[in-house]
């Protein structure tokens, strides 16, 4: 096509428009456990309930990203980035007005997470792939996974900063508007894949014959578990850090400098992952992933709970956060090639955001009955094991040796 040949050319703009867009739409999304507390002080209903939106949130996110991804495969990125864009922005300039479970589960879960999960992996990932050609897709993937990570470490003390000078209703409706400077990257992104990476990718299966296929492969079936367990860490930490924060003693906005901290870690971790997808089996690239976190949470438990501890354990958690996108989405393209792989791997996001629901609800539930995170965290551990071993039989070729630059 025309108009996509100058954007095969210009690949950078792609993987900033790309970036761009998950820097704004995921840092927003994760920065929302900031402001837990303060609308459980004005509503009142509880860190439960209010847990609860966050978890549909979580679920809802994943449960459209499949949908999206249908959608982005047959008429392009653009118009769905778009809607999605918008539809962020209006649940969180809505949130706060929300006095009720269901009116939050509305602004949060349906709307802010839903608009994210049409402007978020599945969709801008699949973009970036189509437009940028098979030796710098590892790379691509890392780079735009990174986006995210950035938007969580600038947006996290920008939330921060916001809420000192406006309030927290003020803070979410800045929020709100920030979202929005991600419109321009759906024109970039619009259309379909361009020269070499038109000529590598096969032709679109039907969605439902694509997604049958996929849940017949044994080993895209323990991929999505593992990203189960993914999601469940991921959701736990970004809802419930400032939480854990306080239950520690430690004065809240140690808990914004935290998931700062996980953002900026984040983008080494995707960076280095996108970098190592190409060299290194990506099933064992995952497995490491997962025992790291299992050592990483068990060393936290064990230590004691000051500033430092915290900081340094937020930046370990940060280096394996969401580095676990890079290899995840290379291991469906390997399996299935790129034609479905928007909705292929919003299929995995989705089971991603089936333990994000568990993660960002049993938190709550935990607390408001124990008092404390404890035992979230030993299920943390087991999960992280068991998802760290399920990788191992996953039936990956070796990659090929990398041929010298000319």
């Amino acid at each position: 096509m025309t108009t996509s040949e100058p954007r095969a050319r210009l690949w950078w703009l792609v993987l900033l428009a790309a970036a761009g867009a998950f820097a704004l739409t995921m840092g927003t999304r994760q920065t929302m456990g900031f402001f837990l507390s303060p609308l459980n002080t004005a509503t009142g209903l509880g860190v439960g309930s209010i847990s609860l939106a966050f978890a549909f949130g979580q679920l809802w996110w994943g449960l459209t990203q499949p949908f999206a991804g249908a959608f982005a495969d047959r008429v392009g990125a653009g118009r769905v980035l778009v809607i999605g864009v918008l539809l962020v922005a209006a649940g969180t300039f809505l949130t706060p007005y929300m006095t009720t479970t269901l009116g939050l589960i509305f602004a949060l879960g349906i709307l802010a997470a839903g608009g994210a999960g049409m402007a978020g992996p599945s969709v801008l990932m699949a973009a970036a792939s189509r437009h940028i050609a098979p030796e710098r897709r590892g790379m691509a993937t890392g780079v735009v996974n990174a986006g995210g990570s950035f938007g969580q470490f600038v947006m996290a003390p920008i939330a921060a900063g916001l809420t000192a000078s406006l309030g927290w209703v003020g803070a979410l409706q800045a929020l709100a508007f920030i979202t929005l400077l991600a419109l321009p990257a759906a024109w970039v992104l619009r259309g379909g894949p361009s020269g070499a990476a038109q000529a590598a990718a096969p032709a679109a299966l039907p969605a439902r014959e694509a997604l049958q296929r996929a849940l017949r492969h044994r080993d895209y079936l323990m991929l999505a578990a593992g990203f189960f367990v993914c999601g469940f860490h991921v959701a736990f930490l970004a809802t419930h850090l400032p939480g854990v924060v306080a239950a520690c003693g430690l004065p809240a906005p140690v808990g914004a400098w935290a998931l700062g901290v996980i953002g900026l870690f984040n983008i080494v971790g995707s960076l280095a992952m996108g970098w190592a997808v190409g060299r290194w089996r990506m099933k064992s690239l995952l497995a490491l992933v997962y025992a790291t976190r299992a050592l990483a949470v068990l060393v936290f438990l064990l230590a004691p709970k000051t500033e430092a501890v915290l900081l340094v354990f937020a930046a370990v958690m940060g280096l394996s956060f969401l580095s676990t996108v890079p290899p995840t989405v290379g291991l469906v393209a390997k399996f299935f090639g790129t034609g479905n792989m928007a909705m292929l791997f919003g299929a995995v996001m989705f089971t991603h955001q089936v333990g994000g629901f568990l993660g960002a609800w049993l938190g709550g539930r935990v607390f408001e009955a124990t008092g404390s995170y404890d035992w979230v965290w030993y299920v943390d551990i087991v999960l992280a094991v068991g998802a760290a071993l399920i990788h191992l039989p996953i039936r990956e070729a070796r990659p090929a040796p990398r041929a010298a630059a000319a």
